[in-house]
């Protein structure tokens, strides 16, 4: 797959690590957006459902820590359910962001800026 070929090639990453990680941003994407928008997203990215189901579950040490962070954040734990997904995929946090500005770029390249705008705003 073309994303997954982007990702480990300019990070050096684990096609399975590719796989994973992508898999939990389409994840949340997918609970943050509308199923109209969602739809509009996972068209310029075949086999979306898939990735997804790649992805490590994300529910992990967040606990009590992960609770208050976030009614202080207002991030719904977004970032430290990421951090503690990719953690099990073996990579570190920071590698979240640069995971995201390669597949906005993919979304952008197959379906347009506004596909790429709706995804951005899920993954913020």
């Amino acid at each position: 797959m073309e994303l997954l070929d982007q990702l480990t090639t300019k990070l050096g990453v684990s096609e399975s690590q590719a796989k994973g990680g992508v898999g939990l941003l389409f994840k949340q994407a997918k609970e943050r957006l509308t199923a109209s928008d969602f739809s509009k997203v996972s068209a310029s990215v075949p086999g979306v459902d898939s990735l997804i189901k790649a992805a490590p579950s994300s529910t992990s040490n967040s606990g009590v820590f992960g609770k208050i962070f976030s009614a202080f954040s207002g991030n719904k734990g977004g970032v430290l359910e990421l951090a503690g997904g990719f953690s099990k995929l073996g990579l570190n946090s920071s590698m979240i962001s640069k995971f995201i500005p390669i597949i906005l770029a993919f979304v952008q390249s197959k379906g347009g800026d506004g596909v790429k705008g709706l995804l951005e705003k899920a993954l913020k």
